[in-house]
């Protein structure tokens, strides 16, 4: 069973070994700003009017284990072009290092980590028409970006606020033990649609005929598990979906596979198979 179209991230949860550090890269770098803060803790947006899509933990006893299952990188959607352009020239401008970019077809995308090296993508869609697709397949590719023509959108202006309040999360992409563990569990359990599944590797899918709204990869973490000890990183990301039946069809798909739920207010929590904590919600 697909879940419906309108399917979205809303939120991830990161733990950090150093808030303030973290607090001043989101802030400054990216322009974010905070909702909400309370001792070791606090919630970002792109604005005040915007729903948070960040929250902050800090915890300087937790390791960092880089090839255990988690977040590969959280992807943040721009609502244009130009604010994808305001977006790198402000880290060029602050000499934020950037790990590379790229042009997928469907979209444009800068990469980086912030100071506790959890990984980020910068990105904006292009039309839906100009999506190429063959034999029914969508075509996502790596190419290189052409930054001069990006920086273009701005025509010499400065790079001022980098966000408004239509940036969101568009997609998650994690780093995962096994790829076929990942679709039984993404794809026939949860109900979201395999985009692609042949770049060597990697596992994308969808709701709504979006290109990815999930990325798995087992490049670094291929056999890997979750150790029991305090990890730094992704604690948790949300998944919101807009009908209340679908919710309640989809927790029960999970228990009666033998998932453990933890039920909450219009939202339950589950553990996928590597043992990542996702919240399903209902807007």
């Amino acid at each position: 069973m697909s879940l419906p179209m309108n399917v979205y991230i809303e939120n991830v949860h990161l733990k950090v070994s150093d808030l303030d550090s973290c607090k001043a890269f989101y802030r400054d770098q990216l322009g974010f700003v905070e909702t909400s803060a309370e001792h070791g803790k606090v919630g970002f947006a792109s604005s005040k009017e915007s729903q948070t899509v960040l929250f902050l933990t800090e915890d300087k006893d937790a390791r960092r284990f880089p090839s255990a299952p988690g977040l590969y990188h959280v992807a943040y959607l721009y609502p244009h072009r130009k604010e994808l352009a305001r977006a790198f020239k402000r880290l060029h401008e602050h000499r934020w290092p950037l790990q590379g970019f790229a042009d997928h077809g469907v979209s444009e995308a800068l990469y980086l980590a912030d100071p506790d090296g959890n990984g980020i993508e910068l990105y904006a869609d292009r039309p839906r028409d100009q999506w190429a697709y063959e034999n029914g397949i969508l075509q996502m590719t790596t190419e290189r970006l052409d930054l001069q023509n990006l920086l273009k959108e701005l025509d010499g202006e400065p790079a001022g606020q980098l966000h408004d309040s239509g940036v969101k999360i568009g997609h998650i992409h994690l780093q995962v033990s096994d790829i076929a563990k990942a679709e039984r569990f993404y794809h026939k359990l949860v109900g979201f649609d395999v985009t692609q599944r042949d770049y060597p590797g990697a596992l994308f899918v969808s709701a709504g005929g979006y290109h990815h709204h999930l990325g798995m990869n087992i490049w670094n973490s291929k056999g890997a598990s979750r150790p029991n000890e305090k990890i730094l990183g992704l604690e948790r990301f949300q998944i919101t979906i807009q009908s209340r039946k679908e919710l309640l069809d989809l927790r029960k798909r999970l228990e009666q596979d033998g998932n453990l739920v933890e039920n909450r207010p219009d939202s339950f929590v589950t553990t996928d198979f590597d043992s990542i904590q996702v919240e399903f919600s209902v807007s």
